[in-house]
């Protein structure tokens, strides 16, 4: 194990700087930064030892500046939509700054993923940052204090393993749903010139018998079975599979999660990533937004299908579902802790 790394990355509009630290586990590399306190890189080998970075970005920062993508970034206060804007708690009204047309998406306009963290510290291979999101932030009620810790290291079986932990803790009650929303392509980064949709052709296994169907707005209009729907990856398969059927035209639906056990494989590069997570709920997303208009890493614009996103969550809109439907609460009230955890080991191709 070797310590960290650090150097500056970028600087933010009012000069002050932001950090991009070095992790090393193994042939694996991780470089994280305190804009969204947001995992930049992960180089991974493929089954012939060709290393390749694996998450979509920029390879410098100013073009995260210029463009929202949510490129690795931490997401909250809330992941995902909240339908209107809007919530009661505790017999009180409030209402969000909105920003995909009625629907609050992610936090709100200036979300977590477009502050620069606090660099809190660093150790042995692993990196913490910190965030306080204020009374009123977005709409949002009180006071809420916010840590993201990456750790990058190898398991007793010689496994490299990131782990990515986010806490919260607030003076009021407050939905809370932190996530990471790393766009993974396991084909690399600089093979997608060559692969295009290869999401598409990744292998996702996911412990789920139930998922969310969506409205026209993408918001969840019930809990159904993914029996005999494209939404079954209880076996494992191909989001390829429904693309070719018509059934739909990319993903950007929540499983309802039985276990916490997600793997997602690559099957020409060999990649294989097995994730484990303590959430209710996993947003699989295949990049159905991008448009192949910005330019990324090495000069790649990506494009629709170009990389899945795996990202653990509360159910969306969770705070105003009926109570009928067994969503998970996720409201964070004075004295509790909210926790996301993402455990994601890479086992040789």
């Amino acid at each position: 194990m070797t310590d960290p790394v650090s150097e500056t990355f970028g600087h933010m509009p009012d000069g002050s700087p932001v950090t991009r630290i070095t992790l090393r586990a193994g042939a694996v590399t991780a470089r994280v930064m305190t804009y969204g306190a947001a995992l930049q890189s992960l180089d991974l080998p493929d089954r012939n030892g060709d290393l390749q970075d694996v998450v979509l970005g920029h390879d410098d920062f100013a073009p995260y500046l210029a463009h929202r993508r949510f490129y690795g970034a931490t997401v909250g206060r809330v992941a995902n939509r909240i339908a209107g804007g809007r919530f009661t708690l505790d017999g009180a009204d409030h209402q969000l700054l909105t920003n995909e047309g009625s629907t609050t998406l992610h936090g709100g306009p200036d979300g977590f993923d477009r502050r620069n963290w606090t660099l809190l510290g660093m150790g042995e291979d692993e990196v913490v940052m910190g965030l306080v999101s204020p009374e009123g932030d977005q709409g949002f009620p009180g006071e809420l204090r916010v840590t993201a810790h990456y750790a990058l290291r190898e398991d007793p079986q010689g496994t490299p393993r990131l782990t990515i932990t986010l806490q919260a803790e607030g003076d009021a009650p407050c939905p809370v749903s932190l996530t990471n929303h790393s766009f993974f392509a396991l084909a690399g980064v600089a093979t997608l010139v060559t692969r295009p949709n290869s999401a598409l052709e990744m292998r996702l296994t996911v412990p789920a018998a139930h998922y969310l169907p969506v409205d026209d707005l993408s918001l969840p209009t019930g809990v159904a079975s993914v029996g005999a729907t494209p939404f079954d990856f209880r076996e494992g398969r191909m989001p390829l599979t429904a693309m070719r059927s018509g059934a739909l035209v990319g993903y950007d639906h929540c499983l309802c999660l039985d276990g916490d056990r997600i793997e997602l494989t690559d099957p020409v590069s060999g990649r294989r990533m097995v994730m484990h997570t303590n959430l209710p709920g996993l947003q699989v997303y295949t990049g159905n937004y991008l448009d192949g208009s910005v330019p990324g890493k090495a000069g790649h614009a990506p494009r629709r299908h170009d990389a899945i996103c795996l990202e653990p969550q509360h159910w969306p809109n969770a705070v105003n579902m009926p109570a009928d439907w067994g969503a998970p609460d996720p409201v964070l009230r004075p004295g509790d802790r909210a926790e996301t955890r993402l455990d994601l080991s890479f086992p040789a191709p």
